[in-house]
């Protein structure tokens, strides 16, 4: 989901210091609400139809509105154990965290030895690439194009998420920490050689290229990443 604010979330839970860090359950959120309106679906179809209802349930399918809440949560727990697998490479993560005062979320937020990682998950069909506009009597400008769709609004999404996590870490008096935006599309049509890129300051990749990103050595030591880690889960919680 995006985020649609620039709230700063509160940050600073001293009663939490020393506590074991909830990390959430990734696609939780997504999960709920693919259940919360298949089973809305399922009663107002028994409530209209008494005697067929179970049989129209059996030769109909759900709406995509609905569907693509499960497809989503699905792309968000396969990253989400490939990312909680990485924790012997001092790769700390956070799931499915809430944005205070928004029915937002951020699907993953990752802390490494190289930074913080806002990670939004996708599972679309098509192959992502860079379109690249403009040029000589125009100015030059690049777009995100899934197959044949327009991502223009999943780089903004991630965006804001950014900017939220920054400002978090500002307000705990951790403002110098490195944040970069991830967009991962799980089961996406990949090409065999290359296919990741970068758009706007935005990396767009799959999963493994990710897992590659996050353990690549930093600066960080693990005090660091560890109060990052706190510091993110006070302000974000799980959804």
């Amino acid at each position: 989901m995006q985020a649609t604010s620039r709230h700063v979330p509160a940050a600073t839970d001293a009663s939490t210091e020393g506590r074991e860090v909830e990390g959430g359950a990734a696609g939780a959120s997504a999960r709920r609400e693919y259940e919360r309106r298949s089973a809305a679906r399922e009663k107002r179809i028994r409530e209209k139809h008494p005697r067929l209802g179970g049989l129209i349930l059996a030769v109909t399918d759900e709406p995509q509105s609905t569907t693509a809440w499960a497809r989503g949560a699905k792309g968000e727990e396969v990253l989400g154990r490939g990312l909680d697998g990485l924790a012997g490479k001092g790769v700390r993560v956070l799931h499915d965290r809430r944005i205070p005062r928004t029915r937002a979320n951020i699907d993953h937020i990752a802390v490494t030895s190289s930074g913080v990682y806002v990670i939004d998950a996708k599972r679309y069909q098509g192959r992502p690439s860079l379109r690249a506009e403009g040029g000589i009597l125009r100015p030059r400008t690049a777009r995100l194009v899934i197959g044949s769709r327009d991502g223009t609004k999943l780089v903004e999404g991630v965006h804001k998420q950014v900017g939220l996590v920054v400002d978090a870490l500002t307000a705990a008096g951790h403002g110098t920490a490195p944040v970069r935006g991830m967009l991962c599309f799980v089961d996406a049509d990949w090409p065999l050689i290359g296919g990741s890129f970068q758009i706007d300051g935005l990396d767009v990749l799959w999963p493994r290229k990710a897992y590659e990103r996050l353990t690549t050595p930093g600066p960080l030591g693990p005090d660091v990443v560890d109060e990052l880690h706190r510091t993110l889960a006070r302000a974000f919680p799980p959804a």
